[in-house]
């Protein structure tokens, strides 16, 4: 994330925690019965996007689609409407939403990636994600050799354990779909906080214990290759779970990363354990033109893994936004501003474009 270490926030006395409430504290029959987080964009919204991704488009004029901003993309007032109502649902919420028929049908490669891009303006400020300082990726198998070194999981067809991103909306976008596995699952990170204090506190405790997390390649100019930061935090006076498993196991590697203790393993066991519950986590199966909207801060997502098309064309594809809302913030300043590049750059690239992928 943008910095290693993120804004201080004193945590009170464990005996005054208790329990979270409201629609973001969910378990999967809950979010089952209650398919409002479900929505069909209707042929109006469908065509105000077309229309404003081909006039954005050209506007750019081949400038960088990190250039592009809320004004050069506007939106009728009844989709302005509908993506308030979006974000009040993130940020209120049950803490995700699933679009669906957004215009891949309608728009080619390029003029897609404008149309994402622009309409994720109008939820939050994107944010990069990786030291490239990409501000839109490509979310696919890239089939790198193992000499390649230290490979982010989303480069690879394998599974994703649940996690959070550096952002306060995480947005997808489905372009492909896998032949076989990929969905994707998200867990209330509220409902597990409070089953945690409800079953074993201790282990809640040790989860507000500042860690060690590997930077995985990821590592600014002058600073060490892991960062401390404690998975749970009180943001505000709520609590702010913000966990990557394998990057904390991952600083073990370093000589200077603190060691993690046995309570510490456990909690994280635990977390896992319950996010992997049928019981707690909802399962997506992405179709084209899918988008999944989550608030980082009330939401762990994870991915399956999966087996792709033999033709390079059909492979499992989708566009990732991270965002820092406009209307809100989930995370602290550190968390919610994405991967800093080793160096500022005036225009942040976009990953290459998929068609230039190898067989």
């Amino acid at each position: 994330m943008t910095g290693a270490r993120t804004d201080s926030h004193s945590a009170p006395d464990p005996a005054t925690r208790h329990p979270q409430a409201g629609p973001a504290v969910w378990r999967e029959a809950d979010v089952r019965a209650d398919r409002t987080w479900e929505i069909e964009l209707g042929d109006n919204a469908r065509n105000a996007i077309v229309g404003a991704a081909t006039a954005a488009r050209a506007t750019l004029a081949g400038a960088s689609l990190g250039s592009l901003t809320r004004e050069q993309f506007p939106l009728p007032a009844a989709l302005h409407d509908e993506v308030a109502r979006w974000s009040s649902m993130l940020q209120g919420g049950c803490g995700f939403v699933l679009l669906r028929g957004f215009p891949v049908d309608l728009l080619d490669g390029p003029t897609t990636e404008v149309a994402w891009y622009g309409l994720g303006t109008h939820l939050g400020r994107p944010v990069t994600q990786n030291a490239a300082g990409e501000v839109l990726t490509h979310i696919r198998d890239e089939r790198l050799p193992a000499s390649a070194g230290t490979v982010r999981l989303y480069r690879t067809r394998q599974r994703q354990d649940f996690h959070t991103d550096g952002a306060d909306i995480i947005g997808l976008l489905c372009l492909h779909r896998a032949l076989r596995g990929g969905q994707s699952r998200i867990v209330s990170s509220w409902a597990l906080y409070n089953e945690m204090l409800a079953t074993r506190p201790d282990l809640l405790e040790a989860l507000y214990e500042p860690v060690g997390w590997d930077r995985q390649g990821d590592v600014p100019a002058g600073q060490a290759p892991w960062f401390p930061l404690a998975p749970i935090t009180d943001v505000g006076g709520a609590p702010r779970l913000f966990y990557i498993g394998w990057y904390i196991r991952d600083s073990q590697q370093h000589p200077d990363a603190p060691r993690l203790t046995p309570r510490q393993i456990e909690a994280m066991a635990l977390l896992e354990r319950l996010a992997n519950d049928s019981a707690f986590h909802l399962e997506m199966d992405f179709r084209p033109g899918d988008v999944q909207l989550l608030n980082n801060g009330r939401i762990l997502h994870a991915r399956e893994a999966y087996d792709d098309h033999p033709d390079p064309a059909r492979r499992r594809h989708l566009l990732r936004l991270w965002l820092a809302a406009h209307k809100f913030a989930s995370l602290e300043a550190g968390l919610r501003g994405g991967i800093a590049p080793p160096a500022p750059s005036a225009e942040p690239p976009i990953a290459s474009d998929p068609r230039q992928d190898r067989p």
